[in-house]
């Protein structure tokens, strides 16, 4: 490996490890109780739910409202082939949504939201000052209708002549999306003048096999109307609040790889976000309590419109929702999201067309972005080649000035100026390629595609594999062995060997970095998906066998006689552009230090 590329591989290395440390979701929280309410559990994570009050007490303090607040609770289901909707007369909302088409990590039906651990409500205030909640009062169920292929269901709750309140709800026959507006009829005179509330706790349900990767991927994501993207993550044990002011477009509850979301027609008017969750408790993943404000006006107007999403963070559904809802999806920021978004996903959802093996279509994925690098590769080694060629030009140097390194410098730069060789040649290739390694980072913790996939020994590429479990943890490593990373550590350390055999101009500290940094690897990526370490496994392999490809049409004696050639054609030419510039500055750098020398003798 040419001192250029161990170089470039460190600086790859240290960037992954900020990036993890300082870019990766932090830990989360917990909401605060509301007056009111009582909560399930005395966690730190809890969920809301309204106080059990009977409803013929409830009935005497709603005023007007007072006699909806009693009635019998039922149960309406809309279902189409992706969703399963349950829907209670009893506030006219959503208690529980089922995922058909997924499983839990242990093949259990996978309900998204439920009324034990989640909880929905619209509040109202009257011009009385009272505060009525839409879970309060029993609605009329109208007959399921069907229009346009989509189930409809309306709830009514009529206040008193011509003043009502009504809740439709339509669901497609297929997709994610639950369509939802709520309509306040001839109650101008009674409904204050101002925001309803709409209130959402939800007490994430545990999904996945590794708790610690569901968490890490789990946000309560919020996308403002000036198209501002925000989110919490969280501290464990404590609780993370943001209050916005500004108008909302839409707040999801983000997991790893299944989101519940409410998007506004116009806007919410503001909003309070809260984020918490229990360190000791695995049965919860997180706790996201969400407080928006609807303008009234929407309510009294020709009705408040919204849509919920139920489904999963596959980026060929979000992207089909308004106001940039695939943004919910964790692609990397800046250049690595583009990266994901125009050339790794197409190509992946391209191959899962004819291939049903995933870890076949990652191995084709390899040799399909190997295939596009090729020429940096190629050129990298071309480079590497060219240094090799002028290694003994460059120890005379060396030993000539014996010690001198501003000297020794200059004649080296003078060196390359006169053969027509750019030093930086060899890094600018891993440069180029940073932004394919780091979307791909971020690709595969979040590809849905890869859920509950298995691949030879793994049983699931979307988690790390477990080769065998240690009666112990290992700090920063775990309790587990994968072995798809124990390969990828291997593939890396015989490649930087092979490269060491070739590169004798890598000694000392940099031979030992080149070595340290597969090291460093096993434990950042252990933990990982398979599917990730697997990639860079194969990517390994193939790497290794286009460097042995291009050694056989690489000659180094031609590149020799070239570069001899080019010596002799510019041993008069003064150097320009970038070697200019850094003779210059080494050559002042030189000048200040004899001038410091000279000063400290006097």
């Amino acid at each position: 490996m040419e001192k250029n590329q161990a170089v470039g591989l460190v600086i790859i290395s240290v960037l992954l490890i900020v990036y993890m440390t300082f870019f990766a979701p932090k830990a989360p929280p917990k909401p605060a109780q509301e007056q009111q309410t009582t909560t399930a559990s005395t966690n730190f994570s809890t969920i809301i739910t309204p106080a059990t009050i009977p409803d013929s007490v409830r009935a005497k303090t709603l005023g007007e409202f007072g006699a909806l607040a009693q009635g019998t609770a039922q149960e309406v289901i809309l279902e189409n082939k992706n969703l399963r909707i349950t829907l209670s007369n009893k506030g006219g909302k959503v208690d529980e949504v089922l995922l058909k088409n997924y499983k839990t990590w242990d093949k259990k039906p996978l309900i998204l939201f439920d009324k034990v651990s989640s909880y929905a409500d619209i509040t109202f205030l009257t011009n009385s000052g009272k505060a009525i909640r839409l879970s309060d009062l029993y609605f009329k169920a109208q007959p399921v209708t069907n229009q346009n292929g989509a189930q409809v269901l309306a709830f009514s709750a009529e206040v008193g002549a011509g003043q009502s309140i009504n809740q439709t709800y339509t669901l497609a026959s297929d997709g994610f999306t639950l369509d939802y507006k709520v309509n306040f009829k001839g109650l101008n005179q009674i409904v204050a003048n101002k925001p309803l509330t709409f209130n959402w706790n939800d007490r994430l349900k545990k999904t996945e096999f590794d708790l610690k990767q569901n968490r890490d991927h789990s946000r309560l994501n919020v996308m403002m109307a000036e198209d501002d993207f925000d989110y919490l993550v969280g501290k464990a044990n404590e609780t993370d609040t943001k209050k916005l002011e500004t108008p909302i477009k839409w707040v999801s509850n983000k997991q790893n790889f299944f989101s519940a979301a409410i998007i506004a027609k116009n806007t919410f008017a503001s909003g309070d976000l809260k984020v918490s969750f229990n360190q000791a408790d695995t049965t919860e993943v997180k706790t996201f309590a969400t407080t928006l404000a609807i303008p009234v006006n929407d309510v009294l107007g020709n009705g408040g419109e919204f849509t919920y999403f139920f489904g999963p963070n596959d980026f060929t559904v979000l992207k089909q929702l308004p106001f940039d809802f695939e943004r919910n999806l964790e692609l990397g920021w800046g250049i690595f999201s583009y990266v994901n978004k125009l050339l790794i996903i197409p190509v992946f959802h391209f191959l899962e067309r004819f291939i049903s093996s995933y870890g076949i279509i990652i191995v084709l994925l390899v040799l399909f972005i190997k295939t596009l690098l090729f020429p940096l590769t190629y050129k990298s080694y071309l480079s590497m080649a060219k240094m090799r060629v002028l290694k003994p030009e460059i120890d005379a140097i060396k030993e000539k000035n014996d010690g001198d390194m501003q000297k020794t410098q200059s004649e080296t730069m003078k060196l390359y100026s006169e053969v027509g060789v750019n030093p930086m040649s060899g890094c600018i290739p891993v440069v180029l390629s940073i932004p394919v390694l780091f979307a791909l980072f971020n690709f595969f913790p979040n590809s849905i595609e890869l859920r509950q996939e298995p691949f030879l020994w793994a049983q699931d590429l979307s988690t790390y594999d477990v080769f065998a479990r240690l009666p112990f943890t290992i700090p920063f490593y775990g309790n587990h062995v994968s072995m798809f990373t124990l390969l990828m550590t291997a593939s890396t350390i015989l490649y930087t060997w092979s490269n060491n055999q070739v590169n004798t101009s890598i000694q000392g500290p940099m031979k030992f970095y080149s070595y340290l940094m597969p090291l460093v690897f096993l434990f950042v990526v252990n933990s990982l998906p398979a599917g990730l370490s697997f990639y860079y496994f194969v990517a390994n392999i193939i790497t290794f066998g286009q460097q042995e490809l291009i050694k056989r049409f690489v000659d180094e004696d031609k590149i020799r006689e070239k570069l001899i050639s080019n010596k002799e054609k510019n041993k008069n030419k003064q150097p320009g552009g970038f070697q200019k510039r850094l003779q210059e500055a080494m050559k002042a750098a030189s000048e200040r230090e004899a001038q410091q020398k000279k000063g400290s003798k006097k």
